[in-house]
């Protein structure tokens, strides 16, 4: 195992627990389930914090591999989703990650040019990002039979679909609310 191979596994890991950290973190916001226990600026700054530092470690994962001499990857193999030859789905789903986690992670600070609802609407890539990155994670990474990350993995899963049947059942809610109102 080469220091490369560490960089690589633990900056894809870390990437991963901060994407899926991201997007519960903002399904606890926007569901209301933690109601106001934490002010909305800290909430959102918090948020755009996972969403940064998952964007910062998955370059580093990019960059590792890239450098990596193990397959050999080229800058489009790494960037150009269907551009690698080597575990060709594994790399789509990494490559289509990185560029969701990228617009997701960026519409913060756009958000004023381009509208709450467009924002809103790309926001919503993040659910992609997290399949991606969780697909790719299992399809590509070398830890696919360790419990501790296949832990992480399914926790993950399992967190944010529960968290996304609360947000749709609280927006439901609140749209009968505010029509019979």
């Amino acid at each position: 195992m080469s220091l490369s191979w560490f960089i690589i596994r633990g900056s894809g890991v870390a990437a991963f627990a901060l994407i899926a950290s991201a997007l519960l973190w903002g399904l606890l916001t926007s569901s209301r389930v933690l109601g106001r226990a934490v002010g909305a600026k800290g909430l959102q700054r918090f948020h755009e914090s996972l969403g940064l530092g998952a964007l910062l470690a998955t370059i580093i994962h990019i960059v590792a591999v890239r450098m990596d001499t193990f397959v050999e990857f080229t800058w489009r193999d790494i960037l150009v989703p269907g551009a690698s030859q080597w575990e060709p789905l594994a790399t789509t789903l990494g490559a289509v990650g990185f560029w969701s986690l990228a617009v997701v992670t960026l519409t913060f600070y756009v958000k004023r040019w381009i509208g709450h609802d467009r924002w809103r609407a790309l926001h919503y890539l993040a659910f992609g990002t997290f399949l991606a990155s969780l697909l790719h994670a299992t399809l590509a990474g070398t830890d696919g039979g360790n419990p501790y990350l296949l832990g992480l993995y399914l926790s993950s899963l399992v967190a944010i679909v529960l968290l996304t049947v609360i947000r749709v059942v609280t927006s439901v809610q609140r749209s009968v609310r505010s029509a019979t109102g």
